[in-house]
């Protein structure tokens, strides 16, 4: 991406995501890309790896089947490999077995499913299941990863021998052993391993009575170490075996190297696409860690955050205890400058922080967590000045580095980038550095630029309200309380609320009355104004919710009424059926009565037989039809596909137009959000919209 650099990820706190997404990685490959991730601007890298996210999240949330990567990287494998007469050794086969077995276990996880998971398929097209690899390997490792005997009859014939010439060391051992013992000549431990050769433990007054080979001595020097004499030839021999057994193991080793070598280019492709699926296994643990999700894809600049949340923020309220409210968030073209102010306190910052953590996330190639039903458009830079970064090395202030910052903004920003200002203008004289801010603001607006800006200064409030594009919105208090709600309002500026939160945390009444006195009538009245319009639009809201509520309750009402007389009318047209078939049936009844009737046994019958074959032809196209017409019936009706109703899909009441997002699925019914209202809705009475 243009123009995004370590301060945006520092402003952001995108670094920490970068942290909980290597957590989440197995491999170092795939950790350090994590830690170096960084937002794309070519939309179809980044949609291809949204993609490979939300194909693997899908098949880990719906229970479908798909491997652990027991892998582990092979770099220094392929290197021997790639070395003439090269052996590799009994570790590098363990992992290149290991590879083997799940790359095959992938390939069969993903087989026939290549148009329900093309981007998966596509990291693992180009290899194949084959046991060619495994096989070889298995002949020679047994399961705990060791050489086995029956690798080759050579080495299991000197195995063998070994076996039985250990079994005679032991017998030999043991008998001296007893020997010296009756005799008192051992110390307490009777015997111990001096580089790996099993000798007695003989006191050292007694070492000049015993036959053998003196190997060492205790740090005290009150025992010494001998083997005995009767094992030094056996011993002797059992080393020969020794050599005899490595001399095998490794031509065992090096035909088997040979044969892997075989495979060296189907081995680098085994490690390119594992390591590829660490990577996406990554994203996708932390999509479901982080309740992520893929919102729509439009191929333009622009955001439409529904149910938006600030992961880190979730996360650090879950281990509070503390509910986390969610946004909906919208930049487009009629309003690509949304300049949020309100008290301090009341979440514009962290308002302004989702949006762009958020955003830097998704072209990151990284899920989001808002509503499937958001669309995030793509910028090619994303701009950032949060928080106060004076520096002391450079010796300057928080407002020549605001300055510093925005000159930056004003030569590098366009129609395509994302711009993000917390408390713009403020650092200098608020009547000076608001007049600096409009003019920045209006240059900014020039350059198409898209952003959310949080503010106080009233200037840049009313600028936002003259200018087309862009738009005013507020984070809402509750007046009396003067509690923050944590939500955004769109469409008017918030009041500061600056003398009354003064005043609930106990300034004197006559100090807040002089500080008004300061300040110019209108203002104050304005601040006032302000303060009314979005307590009164809250009543309003909730006035909206209620009558919204009051609709999906009518229509539950309306839907109840009409299955009822859906139930009076099925049993009604049954009866009617009933009633109709009975006497169709007496009719036909009569008529087969008058043929029998009609019927001369042993008689001239030609006349009666034409008439009843003829009433039985009529008969039969007159049933055919009906079902003809019944099978036309059925497919004018229209199909609301609610079996494909699930978590995040856009619904609306079959009886009404309403729209609104599942966001909980219990058996047949589903739990809706509409609006800001939130209802229980059997699944058999929603039509899915998307």
């Amino acid at each position: 991406m243009l123009h995004f650099d370590e301060q945006v990820a520092s402003d952001l706190e995108f670094d920490t995501v970068r942290y909980l997404l290597a957590e989440k990685a197995f491999q170092p490959t795939a950790k350090s890309r994590a830690h170096a991730l960084v937002p794309l601007r070519t939309r179809k890298t980044i949609v291809r790896l949204l993609q490979e996210t939300e194909e693997l999240r899908r098949i880990k949330t719906e229970g479908e089947v798909f491997p652990g990567l027991e892998f582990e990287e092979m770099p220094d494998e392929i290197r021997m490999l790639e070395i003439r007469d090269s052996v590799l050794s009994e570790a590098a086969f363990n992992k290149i077995s290991r590879a083997s077995n799940t790359v095959n276990q992938i390939v069969q996880s993903l087989e026939d499913k290549k148009n329900k998971y093309p981007r998966l398929h596509a990291v693992q097209k180009d290899i194949y299941y084959t046991k060619d690899i495994v096989n070889p390997i298995s002949k020679v490792f047994n399961a705990q990863g060791e050489i086995s005997d029956k690798a080759s009859n050579a080495l299991n014939n000197i195995r063998e021998e070994m076996m039985g010439l250990k079994r005679k060391i032991s017998q030999s051992f043991i008998r001296v052993m007893r020997d010296l013992q009756s005799k008192g000549m051992l110390a307490d431990i009777r015997e111990g391993f001096v580089n790996e050769r099993r000798a007695l433990a003989v006191e050292s007054t007694y070492k000049r009575r015993v036959n053998g080979n003196v190997l060492g001595s205790s740090n005290t020097g009150t025992i010494t170490f001998i083997e005995p004499a009767a094992v030094v030839p056996l011993n002797h021999e059992l080393e020969i075996l020794r050599d005899d057994e490595h001399k095998e193991m490794r031509r065992i080793l090096k035909d088997l190297t040979k044969i892997v070598r075989s495979h060296l280019s189907l081995i680098r492709l085994y490690s390119e696409s594992l390591i590829e699926f660490d990577w996406i296994q990554a994203r996708a643990k932390l999509a479901i860690d982080l309740n992520a999700y893929l919102p729509g894809l439009p191929n333009k600049t622009g955001l439409h955050f529904i149910n938006a949340f600030h992961p880190l923020l979730v996360k650090t309220n879950e281990t509070l205890g503390i509910t986390t409210h969610s946004q909906t968030i919208q930049l487009s073209k009629e309003g690509r400058l949304l300049v949020i102010s309100g008290p301090n306190a009341g979440g514009k910052s962290i308002t302004l922080k989702t949006v762009g953590l958020l955003q830097v996330m998704f072209q990151s190639g990284l899920l989001i967590p808002v509503s499937p039903a958001s669309e995030v458009g793509f910028f090619d830079s994303i701009l950032t000045d949060i928080g106060d970064n004076q520096s002391i090395e450079n010796q300057l202030s928080t407002y020549s580095y605001r300055l510093g910052r925005m000159k930056h903004f004003l030569e590098v920003s366009d129609g395509k980038s994302l711009l993000l200002l917390d408390e713009f203008g403020t650092g200098s004289d608020p009547e000076l550095g608001g007049a600096l801010a409009e003019v920045f603001f209006e240059e900014l607006y020039k350059r198409g630029v898209s952003g959310v800006i949080t503010t106080h200064y009233a200037n840049i409030k009313s600028r936002a309200a003259e200018l087309p594009n862009a738009i005013n919105a507020s984070m809402l208090f509750d007046r009396d309380t003067l509690a923050p709600l944590f939500k955004l309002q769109i469409g008017q500026p918030g009041s500061s609320f600056t003398f009354e939160v003064a005043e609930m945390i106990g300034i004197h009444k006559n100090l807040i009355k002089r500080a008004k006195t300061k300040l110019d009538t209108r203002k104050v009245e304005l601040d006032a104004l302000m303060g009314d319009l979005q307590k009164e639009k809250g009543k309003i809201a909730k006035l909206a919710n209620r009558q919204l509520r009051a609709e999906v309750d009518a229509q539950r009402a309306t839907l109840e009424a009409s299955k009822i007389q859906s139930q009076f009318a099925e049993k009604n047209t049954a009866l009617n059926k009933a009633t109709e078939e009975n006497n169709k049936e007496l009719t036909l009844g009569k008529k087969m009565t008058q043929f029998v009737t009609r019927f001369k046994p042993g008689g001239k019958n030609k006349e009666l037989m034409d008439e009843i074959f003829k009433f039985l032809a009529v008969e039969t196209v007159r049933k055919n039809k009906i079902s003809k017409t019944s099978a036309e019936v059925a497919k004018r009706r229209p199909s609301h596909r609610s079996d494909e109703i699930k978590i995040g899909s856009v619904v609306k009441l079959r009886t009404g137009k309403e729209r609104g997002e599942v966001i909980g699925v219990q058996g047949k019914n589903a739990t809706v959000l509409f609006g800001d209202f939130k209802t229980r809705v059997k699944i058999d009475k929603l039509s899915l919209v998307k």
